[in-house]
């Protein structure tokens, strides 16, 4: 399923933002370490994405991706919300962040509108593909 993401961020006949996708499932305590250490922000959040360029000298090109995906974040959302399920909202944070890696910034409320556009209508096409978002965290 991150893979289809990622291949979506990356848009139609182009070649995904990057070659190579690590994804660490966290909980609050381990995300608010990760968003002071990288980010300087304090406290826990959603997903944070990391971006590394290849070793000089390696062969294959393209850039390697971290995403740091908050699973109690998933959770408490899910069940404040009652829009869907926790793996769900699981999947819209790695479809958020495939689309950072991507280049795509959140900056601005436009901006933030146009990616959670963009997120939800590839999840419902990895739907559709057949991917089953469900037992990505158990309920």
């Amino acid at each position: 399923m991150a893979e289809y993401l990622l291949a979506r961020a990356g848009g139609r006949d182009r070649k995904p933002p990057t070659r190579d996708l690590s994804i660490v499932l966290m909980d609050d305590v381990g995300m608010a370490a990760i968003n002071d250490s990288l980010l300087g922000h304090e406290g826990p959040t959603d997903v944070i994405t990391a971006r590394y360029r290849p070793i000089p000298g390696e062969t294959e090109a393209g850039d390697i991706g971290e995403l740091y995906v908050n699973v109690d974040r998933a959770v408490d959302e899910a069940e404040a919300t009652g829009r869907w399920s926790p793996s769900r909202e699981l999947a819209l944070y790695i479809a958020h962040g495939c689309d950072h890696l991507a280049g795509e910034d959140d900056a601005s409320p436009a901006q933030q509108k146009r990616m959670r556009r963009r997120e939800l209508k590839w999840l419902q096409e990895a739907e559709a593909a057949g991917f089953s978002f469900e037992g990505l965290i158990g309920q």
